[in-house]
């Protein structure tokens, strides 16, 4: 094969600046790259730090001799329905109580509380999230946040209103955990229900999020949406609203959220499990009582 170099040509030398500047950008690219991928990670795996939904349904209402009707409802515009409840009727009822349940588990872990709420002549909504229990559509990624959530609990109560024919002043929004903070913000923006049980609400529920290492790694606050924010949402309560919070927490004082509460408002310090206090019958009685007077 022929030499096509001429004789005396030299070829250029590379500078060693050049090379570390080479080499410099190829591993800001390679860290840049693990970065981007890490927030994408995060950013389809930070719910789960919040949210931890179990699909099995292993208790109803029947474990404790309550009779109860499934309800499947919010229906897509292929008539697939996505939400699971159970409605809980009560022929002493005045009100009727639409449940939210915590960011754990889904309605199996609620029966207890279901039935305490019941035997205080309460008829009952209580419904599982989308990505909890069976409410889901198949093929569907589980992926629980505060907007979907809120939507979820605006589909249960239109079912209960405009579905089952429950009027507003005659509904009590109850809600326990994740579930009370949610309750707030539907209770804020439906002041013409009766009132609303917030049970053990959190203060700080994105805690667990914000304060997990992993999200000092990437723009955590950024990229998640979910705030929860229980004080803007009693800012805004116009209906009276019963606040149930666990003794041990007593040392730290009423939160602030009650404080800012502008309309009727009780607080009770009960032991925990606060449905097996001897004084939570008592407490809800009184507070129902207090309620105007509402009937089916």
């Amino acid at each position: 094969m022929k030499d096509l170099r001429q004789p005396g040509t030299a070829f250029p030398n590379v500078s060693l600046r050049w090379l570390l500047s080479a080499a410099a950008a190829v591993l800001l690219g390679a860290v840049a790259c693990a970065w981007l991928a890490l927030c994408l990670l995060y950013w389809q795996g930070s719910w789960q730090l919040l949210y931890h939904p179990k699909a099995a349904i292993t208790h109803t209402p029947a474990s404790e001799n309550i009779a109860f009707e499934p309800v499947h409802f919010a229906a897509t515009e292929t008539g697939v329905t996505q939400l699971t409840g159970w409605w809980i009727p009560n022929s002493d009822a005045r009100y009727s109580a639409l449940y939210l349940h915590g960011a754990d588990g889904n309605l199996s872990d609620t029966v207890d509380t279901l039935a305490a709420l019941h035997r205080n002549n309460l008829a009952i909504f209580a419904f599982d999230y989308r990505g909890y229990g069976q409410s889901h559509i198949e093929g569907t990624p589980i992926r629980p946040n505060e907007k979907q959530l809120r939507q979820d609990a605006e589909w249960a109560l239109t079912w209960l209103t405009l579905t089952h024919h429950v009027t507003p002043k005659s509904i009590v929004i109850v809600g326990s955990g994740l579930g009370a903070n949610l309750a707030a913000e539907l209770a804020a923006d439906h002041s013409e229900v009766a009132g609303v049980i917030l049970d053990q609400p959190l203060e700080n529920p994105t805690a667990a999020i914000f304060n997990d290492s992993r999200s000092r790694l990437v723009p955590a606050h950024w990229m998640v949406k979910d705030r929860y924010d229980l004080s803007s949402a009693s800012a805004s309560l116009r209906l009276p609203s019963l606040w149930l919070f666990a003794q041990p927490q007593a040392a730290a004082g009423t939160p602030e959220a009650f404080r800012a509460v502008p309309s009727q408002k009780t607080s009770v310090w009960l032991k925990t499990p606060i449905i097996a206090d001897p004084h939570f019958d008592e407490t809800l009685k009184r507070w129902l009582d207090d309620l105007p007077s509402a009937t089916r």
